[in-house]
């Protein structure tokens, strides 16, 4: 499912236009990344939650030299499923 097709089933599953559920989608997604990026937790209860993990530095290796690279730290959003978003999945 792509996101035009998201908007369409949201348009019709909550009685809207498909404007109407482009903007709330919009709304959702764009106060997700603003949240995440700040460093809140974002938990929709039934669903999952969303956050930021950081990654700390550490040493690698060019696989093509082998030379001993140091790979910088840095911070990644995470999605995590909750339980009943896992029990739909897995009927």
């Amino acid at each position: 499912m792509n996101k035009t097709e998201l908007i369409a089933e949201i348009a019709a599953k909550a009685g809207l236009s498909k404007k109407d559920a482009e903007k709330a989608l919009a709304a959702v997604v764009d106060s997700v990344k603003e949240a995440v990026a700040k460093g809140d937790k974002v938990q929709l209860v039934g669903f999952g939650s969303f956050e930021l993990k950081c990654r700390e530095a550490r040493m690698g290796r060019n696989p093509k030299t082998k030379e001993a690279i140091e790979i910088p730290a840095s911070k990644a959003p995470v999605f995590k499923a909750g339980k009943a978003f896992k029990d739909a999945v897995a009927k």
